[in-house]
């Protein structure tokens, strides 16, 4: 449960543009059970829709960011019928992730396991205190982490994410920088000013070419080199059509300041 019974598995606050999340489950370590997975993407759902949220933060209430699924609703139903149903459920929260168009920040203070070190994974971007830790600790219960390993391997390429999926082992906060799963850690006295710097520079920039480019950095990426430049051309092309764009080329020539941004449409 949250932590009380009257409050939301996921708790929403908009500032500045900026769509503040927080996983509400601290007494479960934030742990995925149904109703969380469903909360989490009925409100990433809603945010996708709302032209006034440029930037998109996740954290987790209390001492960890999401220590994965909840074991004893798992063990609860442990069927193969279930068990898809749970976890295709979980892999669409997380697709939900990818495919929004505000770019989504994890701000981790504490762990991050299994699937809850792939929902840090899953986001564009990830700043952590430097005690956070990480692992993908399935194995250890003899339950490979196969859906996390998707976000995993895409993050911090094939070795790694090998020795972290066949393992298990906990990855402290300075070494999942150095391999690319966050893009930095810090103290944990600055963690929020840190993630909140780094969203409104983000939340500050054209929300439409923004949209463009999160679009087009998540295609191309897996994509032959002819194949990823031939779309990386068209999504200029497309971003030049829009008046974001126009206007802000046009100031740049005419050494004026930057427009307004439009907000992007819904």
């Amino acid at each position: 449960m949250p932590s009380s019974p009257n409050e939301p598995y996921v708790l929403r606050k908009d500032r500045d543009k900026i769509a503040w999340l927080t996983l509400n489950r601290p007494k479960k370590l934030n742990a995925l059970c149904d109703a969380m997975i469903a909360a989490i993407s009925n409100t990433l759902d809603a945010i996708a829709n709302d032209p006034s949220v440029h930037v998109v933060v996740i954290s987790g209430a209390g001492k960890a960011f999401c220590a994965g699924h909840d074991l004893k609703e798992m063990m609860s139903k442990p069927e193969q019928g279930p068990c898809e149903v749970l976890f295709n459920a979980c892999s669409e929260m997380m697709l939900k992730v990818h495919h929004m168009p505000q770019p989504v920040i994890a701000k981790v203070d504490g762990i991050a396991t299994a699937a809850g070190c792939q929902l840090v994974a899953q986001c564009d971007l990830a700043i952590a205190s430097t005690t956070s830790k990480f692992a993908t600790s399935g194995i250890n219960l003899g339950l490979f982490c196969a859906t996390p390993s998707v976000p995993l391997s895409r993050a911090i390429g094939r070795k790694a994410a090998a020795e972290m999926l066949y393992t298990g082992k906990f990855m402290g906060a300075q070494e999942a920088a150095q391999l690319g799963l966050l893009n930095r850690c810090v103290g944990a006295e600055v963690l929020d000013v840190e993630v909140e710097n780094l969203a409104l520079e983000i939340a500050s920039k054209s929300p439409s070419a923004i949209e463009f480019g999160k679009r087009l950095f998540l295609s191309q990426i897996d994509r032959p080199l002819e194949e990823a430049y031939a779309i990386a051309a068209e999504t200029m092309a497309c971003n030049m059509q829009h008046l974001d764009a126009r206007h802000g080329i046009q100031a740049f020539i005419d050494k004026k300041p930057s427009p307004q941004w439009k907000d992007r449409d819904a």
